[in-house]
């Protein structure tokens, strides 16, 4: 079969899928584009982010009042749009996001992808030798440096306070365990990402039951 024949097959089958009546064809065709439609926007936000996830919603109140349960937030590479800014590096030089001085991080606590990650403040960072110097060097029984990390609605730092069932204590923020820094907070959006599995499978009901609506009323009308 010569490549010409073959594409003329292929131009010919994708036509009758377009133009198909049937109403599992026209099904798949809205299942498509919904799929093109998210994949789309994945892609543009993976670009624009130069990280993923690239968006990520606060289920916790460890960020109030700065960042509330529901929202969604922009997440980009650390670097992106001005370099990773601590707490400290922050009062020095005036940088400030949400609320306070320095940036606010996506974590995954001690590079564990087994558990949501954290988005807490990076306070400071501290060097392997500071951190066996200190109390904090008590808690870990193989010391390193990273970031010290905290919610602003936590009295305490994550270090040597923080527990996870199945991670264990809260080490220092290494560096490849950063995700990204946050860049923007939209409020209540992220309600659909914490109900992805429901919205999809509403999504899908209603394009089943507007397809069935759609084909009774043609039949009718022939």
């Amino acid at each position: 079969m010569s490549d010409t024949t073959w594409l003329q097959r292929a131009a010919s089958a994708l036509a009758a899928f377009r133009e198909s009546e049937h109403p599992a064809v026209s099904l798949a065709r809205d299942l498509l584009w919904v799929v093109a439609v998210v994949g789309g926007i994945a892609l543009a936000l993976y670009l624009i982010a130069g990280t993923w996830p690239a968006v990520v919603t606060i289920e916790s109140e460890s960020m109030v009042p700065n960042m509330n349960v529901g929202d969604l937030v922009l997440v980009v590479d650390e670097d992106r749009f001005g370099s990773l800014t601590t707490w400290d590096e922050g009062q020095w030089t005036g940088h400030r996001s949400f609320g306070d001085y320095g940036d606010v991080i996506i974590y995954r606590p001690n590079g564990a992808g087994s558990v949501h990650p954290i988005i807490h403040r990076a306070m400071t960072y501290v060097d392997t030798a500071t951190v066996e110097q200190s109390a904090l060097g008590d808690y870990y029984a193989d010391p390193h440096g990273g970031y010290i990390t905290k919610g602003d609605n936590n009295p305490y730092i994550d270090q040597g306070n923080l527990r996870i069932a199945g991670v264990g204590l809260i080490e220092p923020v290494e560096k490849e365990w950063i995700i990204g820094k946050a860049l923007v907070a939209v409020p209540l959006i992220g309600y659909l990402p914490l109900h992805l599995a429901e919205f999809a499978i509403l999504v899908i009901v209603i394009i089943i039951i507007h397809d069935i609506v759609l084909a009774r009323r043609k039949k009718k009308e022939g």
